[in-house]
């Protein structure tokens, strides 16, 4: 009676080549869009944040984003410069205007939390595939969606991220990410991202324009919405240096 499982399993995609494949479609190219974080606190009162970004993909797989805060005012200027690479760590810097100071966003900082909010600085980067160990959930290949558990390479690795496993939803169709669930240290679910819409884009790529952070532990609710989404656009790679993060 296990054969026709065993079957189906080796029939699916191997887990790595999903993640992959998923993280390439992701990465968007020419890009600039405004971001709308909206931080709702656990009695429902609600602080949002007015974020300008551009992003560029390169050929060897990197992908490069230029964030700066708008709105409100305590924020305004801070500006962050990430760099997601293929095969090696992400690399992060913020500029602090209150400061006058540009510091690199050192690697036990990933599971940190972006801006106050419910997701963490790795979740707004693209972390590479090979930080993780991959492997399909008893679920996967069912009701066209593939399940990956992803549980870091080791020790160093979560406690970078700040979390032992995270499960993936993705679409067997589009290999679109619907949702991921994180665990914490003591095997419980502490935080869901649902991605609630995408915007397709011309390449057959896609974008991430709504996505809603739930913190089961604390009740607390993190929603990005990006808006003026211009894609094509002429992205000069001086947008992407440390020396415009002070401007």
């Amino acid at each position: 009676m296990m054969m026709p499982l065993v079957q189906a399993a080796a029939q699916l995609p191997g887990p790595e080549e999903i993640m992959k494949k998923s993280r390439e479609l992701g990465l968007t190219g020419a890009l600039s869009a405004n971001i709308d974080l909206t931080i709702t606190e656990k009695n429902g009162s609600k602080r949002s944040r007015t974020i300008s970004m551009s992003t560029k993909s390169y050929p060897d797989g990197v992908e490069k984003r230029f964030l700066r805060f708008l709105d409100p005012p305590d924020v305004r200027g801070t500006a962050m410069l990430i760099v997601d690479n293929m095969n090696s760590a992400d690399e992060m810097w913020i500029y602090l205007p209150a400061l006058k100071k540009t510091r690199r966003i050192v690697s036990s900082e990933k599971g940190r939390s972006f801006m106050n909010s419910e997701f963490s600085n790795a979740d707004i980067a693209s972390p590479p595939v090979t930080d993780f160990v991959n492997e399909h959930t008893s679920g996967s290949g069912k009701n066209n969606q593939f399940i990956i558990e992803s549980i870091p390479a080791d020790e160093e690795k979560a406690d970078e991220y700040a979390y032992t496993k995270k499960i993936s939803y993705i679409g067997m169709d589009n290999y679109q990410i619907s949702k991921m669930e994180f665990y914490n240290f003591d095997n419980e679910l502490f935080k869901t991202i649902n991605i609630k819409s995408v915007q397709a884009l011309s390449d057959g790529k896609y974008l991430v324009s709504n996505m809603v952070a739930t913190n089961h532990l604390t009740n607390r609710e993190s929603e990005i919405r990006m808006s003026n989404i211009s894609e094509g656009t002429k992205v000069d790679d001086s947008v992407f240096t440390l020396q415009n993060l002070e401007r």
